[in-house]
């Protein structure tokens, strides 16, 4: 079984994505005051960070140092280098935090909490999210959980087994932005299902049955 570099699953910065970006060195922003409107996206403050726009001239536009190229690197590539030029010109000994915080997953079928979950660090994988997600129903096909991905016209859709150990290590289960995780029912919450659909389903038809029965025998007597 050929191994999948472990650079595949490592997220790299794209035009558009949302940086969150702070000074761990600082409880105030990157700098003593907030950033000018025009730079950012949404709202921050001391404690989560400011949140900046990649443009799609691939760069960042950051308070005192501008416009810094950060398309195509990872998040901790983009950490370390806003980490340097801010020591270069203003800080010292800055320790900058950066996440990228418009990735997301979504999870659907017999989990606990559907819903779409940030990707907030690198290599997040399935079992990790389950667990954040508050974990699997007892209608729930552990043997059976799928990870949609790719483009809807043609998504790559894998299996993988939660009752195999080895799952927690399976580089197929690190999630990447836009995937969609379904947890299928299992045979049994399956088989009763479909029980209680016939039992919908027969209801109706037994009454007029019935009904048409009881007038048969009033005709006929």
């Amino acid at each position: 079984m050929q191994k999948t570099p472990l650079n595949n699953f490592t997220y790299r910065i794209k035009p558009q994505d949302i940086l969150q970006i702070r000074n761990l060195q600082s409880v105030k922003y990157i700098v003593d005051e907030a950033p000018s409107a025009g730079n950012i996206t949404t709202g921050g403050n001391a404690t989560t960070g400011q949140t900046y726009q990649v443009e799609d001239d691939s760069t960042v536009v950051l308070p005192v140092i501008g416009h810094v190229k950060v398309v195509g690197l990872t998040r901790a590539e983009a950490a370390k280098q806003i980490e340097a030029l801010y020591r270069k010109s203003l800080l010292k000994d800055p320790i900058i935090e950066l996440k990228i915080v418009n990735l997301k997953i979504t999870m659907l079928g017999e989990i606990k909490g559907q819903g779409n979950y940030t990707l907030t660090k690198d290599r997040t994988t399935l079992v990790e999210m389950i667990g954040e997600a508050g974990g699997l129903t007892e209608k729930a096909n552990e043997t059976n959980v799928q990870i949609i991905r790719g483009a809807q016209t043609n998504p790559q859709v894998t299996l993988i087994n939660l009752r195999d150990i080895r799952s927690i290590n399976d580089p197929r289960a690190i999630l990447q932005n836009g995937d969609v995780i379904y947890i299928a029912q299992n045979k049994r919450a399956v088989r009763n299902e479909n029980l209680q659909n016939l039992s919908v389903i027969t209801q109706p038809v037994l009454l007029l049955l019935n009904t048409a029965l009881i007038i048969f025998t009033l005709s006929h007597r």
